[in-house]
């Protein structure tokens, strides 16, 4: 059985150094999210890491089919991304608006352009064989609305500095997030009739479609905040779900530590909820498995 995992974490945004959207606790969060992996039983060598100016879209997706190429039943994939989140509007070839894409932002995210959520569907299409383990975590916001700035700065001295994880969205995918909601509405009236498209907890969502399992660090309507833990800056969902991941070195089931991660943001006073998605029996299983 092989455990193979990519990581990727940008603070620094292009233009390299000063200039861009840059954020503090990414790395950290990447590095964090490294060795807990070799924790829960990953080789360092069968780890990838990306950062910064390394992590660009081509990059990314590079590495993405090497965690993809030669799966067998048994293994365990991990994708890890901890960076700036956005939402793109989604027009069809025939220009009518089909709704509106969550995606990651590159560090040349501003010329090679976002990856949207499509296009990691596209990359895990047809990919991932019966019986592996995959699973994505996403530590970033995946859209504007719900914009929460906290000052927290006054519990156990631990959180200040706050920065939310996201990228404004460009005028025209602005203009049609603005009518988002009429849009998610109609198509989710058509997934309703999916017998496990129905939400059972505030943040765990069985979608029996899906070959991986999705964490976010916060739901779409949400974003994804990073603070000060001890004078370290570091992203809430990653540093909680570390946290948990160590504590059991990776021996708990993903329902139970979508609540305990649910439960420790809650407990922090963190105005974010994280969200999973995934089969529901693959939700049952524990995480790596």
């Amino acid at each position: 059985m092989a455990k193979k995992a990519v990581i990727i974490g940008i603070n620094d945004y292009a233009p390299i150094g000063a200039g861009g959207p840059d954020l503090n606790g990414c790395i950290a969060d990447a590095r964090d999210m490294a060795n807990t992996l070799v924790i829960c039983g990953f080789q360092p060598t069968n780890i990838r890491i990306l950062t910064n100016q390394n992590a660009t879209k081509n990059n990314i997706i590079t590495y993405i089919k090497w965690l993809l190429t030669g799966n067998k039943a048994g293994d365990s994939l991990v994708l890890y991304y901890s960076g700036h989140g956005t939402r793109v509007a989604n027009i069809g070839t025939d220009l009518e608006l089909d709704g509106l894409d969550e995606a990651v932002c590159p560090h040349d995210y501003a010329t090679a352009g976002v990856i949207r959520d499509d296009e990691f569907k596209n990359l895990f299409k047809g990919k991932v064989r019966k019986g592996v383990s995959f699973d994505v975590f996403f530590d970033c916001c995946h859209s504007g609305s719900g914009t929460r700035k906290m000052n927290l700065s006054g519990i156990d001295g631990m959180f200040a500095n706050e920065t939310p994880r996201f990228i404004p969205p460009m005028l025209e995918d602005e203009f049609y997030f603005n009518f988002s909601k009429s849009i998610e509405t109609k198509s989710s009236t058509k997934e309703a009739s999916s017998e496990e498209a129905t939400t059972t907890t505030k943040s765990l969502n069985k979608v029996p479609e899906m070959n991986h399992v999705l964490w976010a660090g916060c739901m779409d309507n949400q974003v994804s905040m990073e603070g000060d833990f001890s004078g370290m800056t570091r992203g809430y969902f990653t540093y909680n779900l570390c946290k948990v991941l160590r504590a059991t070195s990776g021996n708990i089931t993903r329902e139970l530590l979508d609540s305990q991660i649910a439960n420790a943001l809650s407990a922090m006073g963190a105005a974010q909820i994280n969200q999973t998605e995934g089969k529901s029996a693959k939700l049952k299983l524990k995480i790596f498995e």
